[in-house]
């Protein structure tokens, strides 16, 4: 109920939730605050809010009623009383790559599983993976420097990580050279090192999701500059399409550009840095079966993605 209320906002929104009567809701947060010796809610106008031990309390009894739910879920699946349940949360360039062929494999070898997909950025689907919400979190992480809110979430032994692919990321420029004719942007160019950016320091950036652009912010730094970001957006389809338009350069992938490739773009590989894509779990080991099987249709599509389309 605590945590219903934290969800809902009221006790009067909690008990439609939980198709209780509002006088029982109550009752029973009374005697929950009688247990823990603890405030847990108090009055806020004409409703209620939670206390700072409340809100802590409800995080972690979201946790426990998600962990419950997936025992249910994993005793059923070892006991034969229903076909598997999976769930998964990934990111937007797995999701058109890795995660589709993944799935189509899994169905294909095992129809019974039932697989679920939720789209997550990376802080998300770990969030979601210890509440119980999902059984397998797809993130991300950028090398070498890492992400420090990645490795706070993960960094515990209560979760187990498996990289699956590690792939480069890429400077995306437009295929038509500026009129100034930057030589970085000759199409002889195939690679270039991080402290080359600082050629492109007078150059419009655009920018992704907030881990994307704290490592472009990173290596622009390491190049002795500050990006002048003129858009931010976290679809990489409006990334390339803002680049080909000649509104700035960016940073993205190799899985963003195989899930859709503008052909009006030209990437040049920007070594020393690279993405790594981890799948992680909850527990110990071994994995339930099903989330066995995942793991390996996942690690077969890893290096097999599908090759990049150009976006109509």
């Amino acid at each position: 109920m605590l945590v219903a209320v934290a969800r809902h906002g009221s006790v009067t929104a909690a008990a439609h939730a939980l198709n209780y009567a509002q006088p029982s809701v109550s009752h029973h947060l009374a005697r929950l605050e009688a247990e823990t010796g603890t405030k847990l809610v108090q009055r806020a106008g004409r409703g209620i809010r939670l206390t700072d031990a409340g809100r802590l309390l409800a995080e972690r009894a979201a946790e426990v009623i998600g962990r419950l739910d997936a025992a249910e879920n994993e005793l059923a699946v070892y006991s034969g009383l229903r076909t598997g349940r999976l769930r998964l949360a990934a990111f937007p360039s797995a999701l058109g790559t890795i995660v589709p062929t993944a799935a189509s494999m899994l169905h294909g070898q095992h129809p019974s599983v039932d697989l679920r997909l939720t789209e997550a950025e990376p802080p998300d689907a770990l969030r979601m993976l210890r509440a119980g919400y999902v059984d397998v979190a797809l993130i991300f992480r950028h090398e070498p420097e890492g992400d420090a809110d990645l490795a706070a979430a993960g960094d515990n032994s209560d979760v187990r990580e498996q990289v699956l692919l590690t792939e480069p990321v890429e400077l995306v420029v437009a295929s038509v050279p500026p009129p100034r004719g930057d030589p970085l942007f000759a199409p002889a160019v195939t690679e270039v090192w991080p402290a080359d950016l600082a050629r492109l320091a007078s150059q419009r950036w655009i920018a992704g999701c907030d881990r994307c652009r704290e490592h472009l912010l990173r290596q622009c730094a390491a190049a002795g500059f500050t990006p002048r970001i003129a858009f931010t957006t976290d679809d990489f389809v409006a990334v390339q399409a803002l680049v080909a338009a000649g509104l700035g350069v960016a940073l993205l992938p190799a899985l963003a550009l195989r899930a859709a490739r503008n052909p009006g773009v030209r990437t040049v590989r920007l070594r020393g840095t690279r993405r790594s894509v981890v799948a992680v779990r909850y527990g110990e080991p071994p994995d339930p079966p099903s989330t066995a099987l995942l793991l390996d249709v996942l690690r077969a599509c890893a290096g097999e993605a599908p090759a990049p389309q150009p976006v109509p």
